[in-house]
């Protein structure tokens, strides 16, 4: 990858340890740590303990974490663990959200990576107010189109786009379950997300004559209550006259979830933070078909998936309710979902376009 015959030695700087919480930061760093085998990587692991299993490749810089998350704590030792590596290796790829702490980071970016050539891939824009008061770390690569015309809007200057991966091994083709179906709608408690349009759609299909169970894994941001809002969507289920749903938080197994449900619902009236969640793509991979909004994210997914304009939760109901009476459609679509994620999101193409950005920056 470099003009001399030595492996190139690459820091993986992100906010938490890579056998800790998982985040999309932590993902995007692991499965580039497992494609790019000639590169001699230097990442964080947590001690004490491990939440997931280590990667068995590469250096690991222990950094202290309770829990594996990306506390403030945690986020600490990782800025000062990368400033004494960045030293010590040829190029620093950094996978970090866009959030409060970022613009400061990014204007002491010289003092704490030295003169190293740096690769951001941005994993999310907690806030698009940052943007304003932040300066490029490097190159800056984003997961999709959108995400990098709002960063080269913010005068983020030389913006790449690299989409996620989706390995087909870990996310393989599911056949349709049998039964009574489930439908699925996975997110966040944001007022935008989304969870209450699929209980809307959902009431919307129930009407049309569409029978099936709803389930909503709607995971909390950090000082929300979780409780109070998981009770609020009960209530809207119930108010709508569902009967048969279930309010769950974080899904331990996302695998075993998609192999019980038919259908992805993920209709939020808009993306905050501009890019496609990984569970939609590994939904797609799974064969399992979608209905989501008509957002400029979703916009080259073609006729892979079915769009309802955003908050429009009639029309995502008479959605529902045709692809649940169609069982031709379901199996196209769910055939078309998987040929998108392995032409458009596969490790090959992940690792490719990587591999070229380093050998770029490092020849």
């Amino acid at each position: 990858m470099v003009r001399d015959e030595r492996r190139p030695r690459v820091l993986l700087l992100t906010g938490g340890p890579l056998d800790g919480a998982e985040g999309r930061a932590v993902r995007l760093a692991s499965d580039l740590l497992d494609v790019l085998p000639d590169v001699d990587f230097v990442w964080f692991s947590r001690l004490p303990g491990r939440r997931q299993p280590p990667p068995e490749r590469g250096r690991p810089v222990h950094v202290l974490s309770g829990d594996g998350g990306p506390h403030v704590s945690t986020r600490v030792q990782s800025v000062l663990a990368g400033a004494v590596f960045a030293r010590r290796v040829a190029l620093v790829h950094a996978f970090l959200t866009i959030g409060r702490g970022f613009p400061v980071f990014s204007w002491l970016r010289p003092l704490l990576l030295g003169g190293r050539p740096v690769v951001h891939t941005v994993a999310g824009v907690a806030d698009p107010r940052h943007l304003a008061h932040a300066r490029p770390l490097g190159v800056t690569v984003a997961l999709t189109e959108s995400m990098a015309r709002r960063l080269r809007a913010a005068d983020f200057g030389d913006v790449r786009v690299v989409p996620p991966m989706i390995g087909p091994d870990e996310w393989p083709y599911l056949p349709r379950p049998q039964g009574l179906p489930t439908v699925l709608f996975t997110g966040h408690h944001d007022p935008d997300g989304g969870a209450e349009t699929a209980i809307d759609a959902a009431a919307e299909a129930h009407r049309e004559g569409a029978r099936f169970r709803l389930v909503l894994a709607v995971r909390a941001r950090p000082g929300q209550d979780a409780t109070g809002l998981a009770e609020a969507l009960r209530e809207r289920a119930g108010a709508a006259g569902l009967t048969d749903f279930e309010v769950r938080g974080h899904v331990g197994d996302m695998h075993a979830l998609l192999a019980s449900v038919q259908v992805l619902l993920f209709p939020p009236a808009a993306l905050d933070n501009a890019d496609v969640p990984l569970t939609v793509l590994q939904a797609l991979a799974s064969g399992r078909p979608a209905i989501l909004s008509d957002l400029p994210q979703f916009a080259d997914f073609g006729h892979a998936v079915l769009r309802a304009p955003a908050g429009d939760a009639r029309r995502t109901g008479q959605q529902l309710a045709w692809l649940l009476d169609q069982p031709r459609s379901w199996d196209m679509l769910a055939e078309r979902g998987r040929v998108l994620v392995e032409d458009h999101f596969g490790p090959e193409r992940f690792a490719a376009r990587y591999a070229a950005l380093y050998q770029e920056l490092l020849s």
